[in-house]
């Protein structure tokens, strides 16, 4: 199935690709013949992930992006196209998220999910879309939701709001921009632990213990397993699937929906520790 010339000569730009599940894709869509660009706001992530992935002839380019900022995604699309004169496929996977109370959160902790996740992937997907329609060229988008995006979850509802947001623009643009061969396509994970993501949402062994047992599976995903999707999806191979969003959660959402509900359970006390843990974790 993934034979070696899969994704042969494609040019795949990755947001939020130089570490976590972005630079697991990167990875593996490189062995299966792609060639890679990598953004995110941190140009020295940015640099030692290109080194690292650039071996074998493995072609990766970078450049830095707050996808935040319309003017920096205009510019960054352009440096992509100017270096390997046009884009295939439009991954976006630049992501925040935290566990709070919602009653805890200002304005700048809900902007600062809502701006990455809901505007940066609206404002990467318009860039590119704009250009491939006025080009004339078809492509494909990919975009990482979560297993919350349709049900919703207590204590993350900044995220929930955001990836509920990503996944009605892979709907809706699935039908308004396939006249143009242009194909939209999600994956909503699980659990999928990164270093990032889970400082910051399990920082402790008993709730990380709490999370995966509501696996049915009981087990957090291994990232092969949802870089193998990723690469299916955006291949030839799946050319007849647009709009639809594929879960990946050792069927967690079947069993409660609501990822992070069972956190009614942690007293008032326990979430100002938890605070203090999330903020050294994010340093």
């Amino acid at each position: 199935m993934f034979d070696v010339r899969l994704l042969e000569d494609k040019v795949i730009l990755i947001t939020g690709g130089g570490t976590g599940l972005g630079r697991a894709m990167g990875e593996r869509f490189l062995a299966l013949g792609a060639k890679l660009a990598i953004t995110s706001r941190r140009e020295e992530v940015l640099a030692k992930a290109a080194a690292e992935m650039s071996v074998d002839s493995k072609e990766v380019f970078y450049t830095r992006c707050d996808v935040r900022d319309p003017l920096q995604v205009q510019e960054m699309v352009s440096a992509v196209e100017q270096h390997y004169g046009y884009i295939d496929v439009l991954i976006n996977n630049a992501a925040g998220n935290f566990a709070s109370p919602t009653e805890h959160l200002s304005p700048r902790a809900v902007d600062a999910v809502l701006n990455i996740v809901l505007h940066g992937t609206f404002y990467t997907t318009l860039e590119v879309g704009k250009r491939w329609i006025e080009q004339g060229r078809g492509g494909t988008m990919l975009n990482i939701v979560t297993s919350y995006a349709s049900t919703g979850s207590a204590f993350v509802v900044p995220s929930a709001t955001a990836k509920a947001g990503v996944l009605a623009l892979t709907r809706s643009l699935a039908v308004e921009w396939a006249r143009y061969g242009i194909r939209q396509v999600a994956i909503a994970p699980g659990l999928f632990p990164t270093d990032g993501a889970w400082s910051r949402l399990a920082p402790t062994p008993e709730l990380a213990e709490k999370l995966v047992n509501r696996v049915p599976l009981k087990r957090v995903g291994d990232k092969e397993e949802l870089t193998n999707l990723a690469a299916y999806l955006i291949s030839d191979g799946a050319a007849y699937i647009n709009g639809e969003v594929v879960t990946i959660d050792g069927g967690e959402w079947l069993q409660g929906a609501g990822q992070f509900n069972d956190l009614l359970e942690v007293t008032d006390e326990q979430w100002i520790e938890l605070a203090q843990m999330t903020r050294k974790g994010k340093s």
